[in-house]
């Protein structure tokens, strides 16, 4: 028999199982018994014919699975439904353009049918809400949406680690109109000479500094020589509260994203060039690729580089 896909709800992952355990030696009755499913709800499944609506849902799973691959198997429902309605056309990855409309609705039941959920982050719930110090000091007050691009720049820094327990440190300067990243360094240490680095990158790119950057209190963001190089700028240095990581919440889901989507999906680096290698192809991923409805779907590179334009 051909293989079946009709849908059957919260067992249709269980029948395409035992369809495909079959060819591999197993019988039928020990399936279903394991699966707890009867014999003769899979033989029925099994010998439904196809409808144009089932047609169409393979050919939309087939396109789910591209979008996932390409992805990193982090591509949301939403996210997911939004490319099945684009113009794919100019993307080598996918051999897909549907003609008809797919509702968030079908691409939710597809993908729950057959196990594809994205692989990210879960934000927590119930935090207690932190205190708020400093304020005169943060003056991006939880701004986060400027109307146009180098206004206001964003930094941090991570620890990232290669081979056996190799630690360095991972700066990024994060223009906030649209999330893109300016620029980014690898230092074997967090100094104000490595922070300063990162800003020099990203002022080859743009000619200057934004107005306004912001920053947590870390050693070397609070130095003289930082301090003195925004001065020398003529930049304002906006900081976050002690303690409170939401006053730059920006970048630090940018970090959640590139550790979980990126880093966790990819073989750990067991060489400084592994990792600097691994570290630029993830930004040009995150640029180039990764697309947000905040971004009207663009990714990162395009939508900033539009009102540039």
């Amino acid at each position: 028999m051909e293989r079946n896909t009709q849908s059957g709800g919260g067992r249709f992952a269980k029948y395409e199982a035992i369809q495909a355990l079959v060819k591999e030696g197993y019988t039928v009755t020990e399936l279903a018994a394991a699966a707890n499913v009867s014999r003769k709800s899979y033989y029925k499944w099994l010998k439904k014919p196809k409808s144009r609506r089932d047609i169409e849902d393979e050919m939309i799973l087939a396109a789910i699975q591209q979008i996932e691959e390409r992805h990193l198997d982090c591509a949301g429902y939403r996210k997911v439904t939004d490319i099945l309605n684009s113009d794919t056309s100019k993307i080598e990855e996918y051999n897909f353009n549907f003609d008809f409309p797919i509702n968030i609705k079908r691409v939710r039941r597809i993908m729950h049918e057959h196990g594809i959920k994205a692989d990210i982050r879960q934000p927590r719930r119930n935090r207690v809400k932190e205190q708020q110090q400093y304020l005169e000091d943060n003056l991006l007050h939880r701004q986060f949406n400027p109307n146009h691009p180098n206004k206001v720049w964003v930094t941090d820094t991570t620890e990232l680690t290669y081979g056996r327990g190799n630690k360095v440190r991972l700066h990024v300067v994060l223009d906030l109109y649209g999330n893109y990243a300016l620029s980014h360094y690898v230092s074997p240490t967090e100094t104000a000479k490595d922070a300063i680095k990162v800003f020099e990158l990203a002022k080859q790119r743009t000619g200057v500094l934004a107005p306004l950057i912001h920053t947590d209190r870390g050693s070397a963001y609070t130095s003289r020589e930082f301090s003195n190089y925004l001065c020398q700028n003529q930049c304002v240095h906006s900081m976050s509260a002690p303690g409170t990581p939401a006053d730059n919440a920006v970048i630090e889901r940018w970090w959640c994203d590139f550790k979980h989507m990126w880093m966790a999906h990819h073989p750990a680096p067991q060489t400084l060039d592994q990792l600097l290698k691994l570290v630029s192809a993830g930004v040009t991923y995150f640029n180039n690729v990764e697309i947000s409805g905040k971004r009207n779907n663009l990714t990162a590179v395009d939508y900033y580089n539009g009102e540039i334009a």
